[in-house]
């Protein structure tokens, strides 16, 4: 008997260890981390200013049709502290249907190509040389063949974002691949009920939560814009217990805190 509870006993521990829970900053219950896809027009001008106005810095993934114009809106954007972050250049997707590349004729290599150039044309904005990634359509292989283990060798990137549904709530943050970190991605007029779900569960894990955004109060797979200023408000009201921050950072700190759970790793 006392044989079966030690062992009892040791599994839980196990669990609990497999599960360790991260310490987030100043005594804060849960992350969540705004993301929005496509340099679109519709963040410029709806997103931003209500993220500045609730003093929330975001990651933008940006691609190749950054332009004269936008450009120097983007590098303001930049010196406000949200993260500019890499999407390539010519958004390649398997489907051409809402896309005008396929990606069904590139390899591995072209990617690592395009993403190289990219970056460097986000350089010439924001002066920064560390950049995240999110995969185009949340896709990770190209020409039918997978590059995330390719993007690792070439370390072009830091931490690339994948896509998810309203479940994906990371919790487990020993065995995440910091090349596939998952998000929600939004459907066409998700509500503002909907969109602080997602956080009451992100909060209920003590966890980290990232949403993939793209047209806010316009463009396209849009989220209206008095639903983003809900959510805003939500997490504004409960900025005690949630940190929002950008990609970058809150990788940055879980990559800390995995190293200080698992020193020899």
């Amino acid at each position: 008997m006392k044989r079966l509870v030690l062992v009892s006993l040791l599994l839980c521990t196990a669990a609990s260890y497999a599960q360790q829970k991260i310490v987030w900053p100043k005594h804060k219950k849960a992350v969540i981390v705004l993301t929005y896809d496509d340099a679109l027009m519709s963040q410029l001008n709806n997103a931003i200013p209500q993220l500045d106005s609730a003093g929330f810095k975001a990651t933008f993934f940006l691609m190749g049709n950054i332009n004269s114009q936008t450009i120097p809106i983007w590098r303001a954007v930049a010196k406000k502290g949200h993260e500019l972050a890499n999407h390539t250049l010519f958004h390649p997707c398997s489907s051409t249907e809402d896309n005008p590349v396929s990606s069904d004729h590139y390899t591995p290599y072209a990617m690592i190509r395009e993403i190289e150039t990219m970056n460097n044309l986000l350089f010439a904005v924001d002066g920064k040389t560390t950049r995240t990634y999110a995969y185009p359509c949340t896709e990770t292989a190209v020409g039918g063949k997978d590059y995330v283990d390719t993007l690792r060798k070439y370390g072009l990137v830091k931490y690339a974002r994948i896509g998810g549904d309203k479940d994906a709530v990371i919790s487990d943050f020993k065995n995440l691949d910091p090349l596939r970190v998952p998000s929600y991605g939004l459907e066409e007029n998700t509500s503002a009920d909907q969109l602080i779900a997602f956080v009451k569960k992100v909060q209920q894990s003590g966890g980290m939560g990232i949403f993939m955004f793209h047209g806010i109060g316009g463009d396209y797979i849009t989220t209206q814009a008095g639903a983003h200023r809900a959510l805003l408000n939500y997490l504004k009201e409960n900025q005690k217990e949630i940190w929002v921050t950008t990609f970058r950072e809150a990788m940055d700190y879980v990559k800390g805190s995995n190293k200080k759970q698992n020193p020899g790793k």
